[in-house]
């Protein structure tokens, strides 16, 4: 899969995802929400789930491609220290021993391509230009995933970083839902992170 394919098709997935929040909100002619609360809630989440389902498998598709051969949009040759001969190939290369390779631990991911790929290219500096974000998402998806002491007290961290005060018992949903203050545009916290991972997306994928 060319990597403008594997772009175009992370686009079509997290806008999707932004569609879902969007339309789980609407309200009626009176301005009285048309979905219950706890519909609203639980779509957000799940949309925020799978807006980091369709990053994971960018960089899957994105890596193993540039393992086999295809280049960036941008054309500019890429250096790399690994040659597979197919899918399974790569994908049996980066698992290693493993069961799986984590593509939502941006830590492996980082470490990988700069085994692989010369200085990283074309995945650096893009990764590490938002390595803080892609800390902040994993936060909020563990605590999607476990709901633990230890979830919520990384979540409620993340929300008075992010909010500037304290949000005692916050979910996942509110902090989602809750506006950016750093947004010129008053973005969501979902939406602020959603455009970082597009623009980085497009950067990796055009080289």
């Amino acid at each position: 899969m060319p990597l403008a394919q594997a772009l175009a098709e992370f686009k079509v997935n997290v806008l999707q995802c932004e569609s879902l929040i969007a339309n789980a909100h609407k309200t009626d002619h009176v301005g009285v929400p048309i979905l219950p609360a706890l519909d609203q809630q639980q779509i957000t989440v799940a949309a925020f789930l799978n807006t980091f389902i369709a990053w994971e498998t960018f960089l899957e598709l994105s890596i193993t491609e540039l393992m086999i051969g295809a280049k960036a949009i941008g054309g500019k040759p890429i250096v790399k220290f690994v040659n597979a001969k197919n899918y399974g190939a790569a994908t049996d290369m980066l698992m290693g021993t493993n069961r799986y390779f984590d593509y939502g631990n941006h830590d492996f991911v980082r470490k990988i391509v700069n085994i692989y790929f010369e200085l990283g290219y074309p995945f650096e500096p893009h990764l590490s230009s938002i390595n803080s974000e892609l800390c902040d998402i994993r936060t909020i998806r563990n605590s999607c995933a476990h709901i633990t002491s230890s979830t919520q007290r990384n979540l409620e961290s993340l929300a008075l970083r992010l909010l500037s005060n304290p949000h005692n018992g916050i979910t996942v949903y509110k902090l989602l839902a809750s506006v950016d203050p750093t947004s010129l545009t008053n973005d969501t916290v979902f939406l602020t992170y959603k455009k970082k991972l597009v623009v980085a997306a497009e950067l990796i994928a055009r080289g």
